[in-house]
């Protein structure tokens, strides 16, 4: 089996268990770890994700955020500025684009029916202009049903910590990993 097949069948068993509705939002979010390198096999296997949360009985909708500093930088009334000289986005104006980025999110969350699958695609696309674990954690509160996080990176079970990107330090973060080599118990 290829890994992009091992990693439906884990997220396929994981739709398999009991959800417990009394758990906090952070434990809502699903991780779905993969090597960065494989981001256009896990993209291309997103109906699969679907067919599978779809056959479990919950709905399915996909967030892609690929698009969204691109989208949101082009529309800044100081585009050119920043094209020319790049340091200029300052942390401040990056603070903007998260607060944008994070009410996206946080919207499709909402707008959800309740016990649906929402897939987060791009995430990948924030670094290096954000950090993951400050988004996660600003929309966990929003989850209802369960949040995928498609991330293309790194998990450490040890200490239970994710690299995005494996591009910089860990982050600490409750949510479940679906990992198709961990027990599901």
């Amino acid at each position: 089996m290829s890994r992009i097949s091992d990693l439906v069948d884990a997220y396929r068993a994981e739709l398999s268990l009991t959800w417990k509705d009394k758990v906090s939002g952070g434990e809502r979010v699903w991780m779905l770890v993969y090597p960065p390198d494989l981001e256009r096999q896990i993209r291309h296997s997103l109906p699969n994700l679907g067919l599978a949360t779809t056959q479990a009985g919950h709905n399915w909708i996909v967030l892609d955020v690929s698009d969204d500093f691109g989208h949101w930088l082009s529309s800044h009334r100081h585009a050119r500025a920043f094209y020319e000289e790049p340091s200029d986005l300052t942390q401040s104006i990056l603070d903007q684009f998260e607060t944008k980025l994070v009410a996206r999110i946080r919207q499709t969350l909402q707008a959800a029916p309740a016990g649906a699958v929402v897939s987060l695609v791009g995430i990948g696309s924030i670094y290096p202009f954000l950090r993951a674990s400050s988004v996660i954690k600003s929309v966990d509160s929003a989850v209802a049903g369960r949040l995928l996080v498609l991330f293309p990176g790194l998990h450490d079970p040890e200490t239970h910590s994710f690299r995005l990107l494996d591009a910089r330090d860990g982050f600490n973060y409750r949510a479940r990993v679906i990992d198709p080599l961990k027990d599901l118990t």
